[in-house]
């Protein structure tokens, strides 16, 4: 073999041995405690109730039919009566008169006023609603008698999986 490749493989060999000397390996330690981490959040949301309110409702409407009606039959039997000019004021009061029965026929049973209702009143507002939610969990285990915390997103239970690291010290 000659020098340069020697050189080469020397120089390899060099290269690799921090990766030689260091060791990776997995082992176990006794969890010590755990303490979950929890966070409170704000859902908020809608509370609705109804009510019921009373409430003056409109007047009904009144017919208008019987006024007329009534208008051409009074003033029809007012034509009858009078003669000359006073059949005009025959007819004009007989025509005010029909009118007036008439409405009185038509609108007998139509209260004057539309009295009182209940009326259905939804009435809504946001309140907070606070939940408590777990974010992590707090983890404090022994490891070969020296304990160590760490937060961890789940609860590892009675022990918890290690990788452990071991390379010499640098001088």
């Amino acid at each position: 073999m000659n020098l340069q490749a020697k050189l080469i493989a020397s120089a390899l060999c060099l290269s690799a041995l921090p990766f030689a000397q260091a060791a990776d390996f997995e082992d176990y330690g006794r969890v010590v405690r755990v303490t979950p981490q929890v966070e409170q959040i704000n859902r908020p949301r809608q509370e609705c109730r109804t009510e019921y309110v009373q409430v003056q409702a409109p007047p009904p409407e009144r017919g208008v039919g019987g006024a007329i009606l009534g208008g051409i039959v009074g003033g029809l039997a007012g034509n009858q009566v009078g003669g000359g000019s006073g059949r005009s004021v025959a007819t004009a009061a007989g025509a005010i008169a029909g009118a007036l029965v008439g409405d009185r026929v038509d609108n007998a049973n139509t209260p004057s006023s539309g009295g009182v209702q209940e009326q259905a009143v939804k009435q809504c507002r946001t309140v907070d609603h606070w939940e408590s939610r777990t974010s992590g969990y707090e983890v404090t285990y022994d490891y070969r008698g020296r304990n160590y915390t760490n937060v961890m997103s789940y609860d590892p239970g009675e022990r918890v999986r290690l990788r452990v690291v071991v390379e010499p010290m640098q001088r």
